[in-house]
């Protein structure tokens, strides 16, 4: 495995993938709120925190980032044993666009997707080059070294292509202090997807699962786990 993973608690596995120019510790809280009930496993993107960076920009392609992705499910399967639940996967802004993205073109990994402050990607290729022009001019924002900004880019529409046919059961989210198009596209997720459902957090922001809100998230994330075991 080429990324950097961690684990901590016991129980059905959760698997989170964090954002753009964040890491592993953005779900400190989360994981605090959670390992007493289920085994919880993060991981750094490449590029990011205690993950390595590579030189060479074909290293950040999504695809090589869902396969680091499928490295961690296994990581996590090796570490609950043959008896355990496939795991809930988690992500948060680019983490939760790789969350769809693993879950539209590796389906029956995952028992359930959590998603939040993120969306389905462009099914329009000019609305698709206008976000990849922006994440370029952006770059240097996201304080990551710049091929490793490569991996926020957009590259083709097989998400929006997919949703029609993922029946894995997803929870998504966004904050009202958020931008307006994450609710948007959470109630795009709800309506396309068949089993899907969207909830707007009141008063969080694009980072509320590391604040105030963390307890609240914690709280929607387990009872949805439990719900989408016994539906």
């Amino acid at each position: 495995m080429r990324v950097h993973a961690e684990v901590r608690g016991s129980g059905p596995p959760i698997v989170f993938t964090h954002g753009i120019g964040s890491s592993s510790k953005t779900w400190n809280g989360l994981v605090e709120r959670l390992s007493d009930r289920y085994t919880t496993v993060v991981w750094d993107l490449l590029g990011h925190e205690k993950s390595p960076v590579p030189d060479e920009p074909s290293a950040y392609t999504r695809d090589r980032v869902l396969d680091d992705l499928t490295d961690v499910i296994a990581f996590a399967d090796d570490t609950c044993g043959p008896s355990a639940p496939k795991p809930v996967l988690v992500g948060h802004s680019l983490g939760g666009y790789l969350t769809l993205a693993h879950g539209a073109t590796r389906p029956g990994a995952s028992r359930a997707l959590v998603v939040f402050a993120t969306g389905p990607g462009f099914r329009d290729p000019e609305k698709r080059e206008a976000w990849n022009e922006r994440s370029r001019r952006n770059a240097h924002r996201f304080g990551v070294p710049t091929q490793a900004a490569e991996m926020n880019l957009q590259e083709d529409s097989v998400v929006m292509e997919s949703l029609a046919e993922m029946s894995v059961p997803t929870l998504v989210m966004s904050g009202s202090e958020d931008r307006p198009e994450y609710a948007g596209s959470g109630q795009y997720l709800e309506r396309k997807m068949p089993d899907a459902r969207f909830l707007g957090i009141d008063g969080g922001d694009h980072f509320m699962h590391e604040e105030a809100h963390a307890q609240l998230i914690a709280d929607h994330i387990s009872t949805f786990i439990t719900d989408s075991a016994t539906s």
